[in-house]
């Protein structure tokens, strides 16, 4: 894979990484929250893993930000 397309996995997961805090965000302030939205985020997470996946197969695994720095 080349380098643009490592970059396009990598901001794909930021976009997805961002609904997941919004979904999660939305979820705990409903008492009651509709099934849906569950199954909503369970494709956000499960469109992350294979985002993970695809980096990893490349050998460029997803590292937070703050990781990179330290390394």
């Amino acid at each position: 894979m080349m380098t643009d397309e490592i970059e396009d996995l990598h901001r794909a997961r930021t976009v997805l990484a961002r609904q997941r805090n919004a979904m999660t965000k939305r979820l705990a302030g409903i008492d009651l929250a509709p099934v849906s939205m569950a199954e909503d985020l369970t494709r956000i997470l499960v469109a992350i893993e294979a985002v993970d996946r695809a980096l990893t197969a490349e050998g460029r695994p997803y590292m937070a930000p703050e990781i990179q720095a330290e390394g």
